[in-house]
């Protein structure tokens, strides 16, 4: 299962993979040991795709993260409104 994400490179639109193979897991996992993808968390930045029954449930991502998506995602919107975007 791939998910995919649009970000922005040099001011131009591209799609990129935002959860890899490797960042996906289960929630028991996640739920016994939370110190360590934490810790993964704030070092990739990545957000971590967790399972339940090998089904996607749930993700997780860390704020600093976040913030930068929701930026990034608000500035998108601005330009298309200002019709620098299609």
């Amino acid at each position: 299962m791939l998910f995919a994400a649009i970000s922005l490179v040099n001011g131009s639109m591209e799609t990129t993979a935002m959860i890899r193979p490797e960042d996906i897991g289960s929630l028991t996992d996640f739920n016994r040991n939370t110190k360590a993808h934490l810790k993964r968390l704030r070092r990739t930045g990545r957000a971590e795709l967790l399972t339940v029954n090998g089904k996607a449930e749930v993700v997780v991502q860390n704020a600093t993260a976040y913030q930068r998506l929701i930026e990034t995602l608000e500035k998108l919107k601005r330009e298309q409104r200002e019709g620098k975007l299609r």
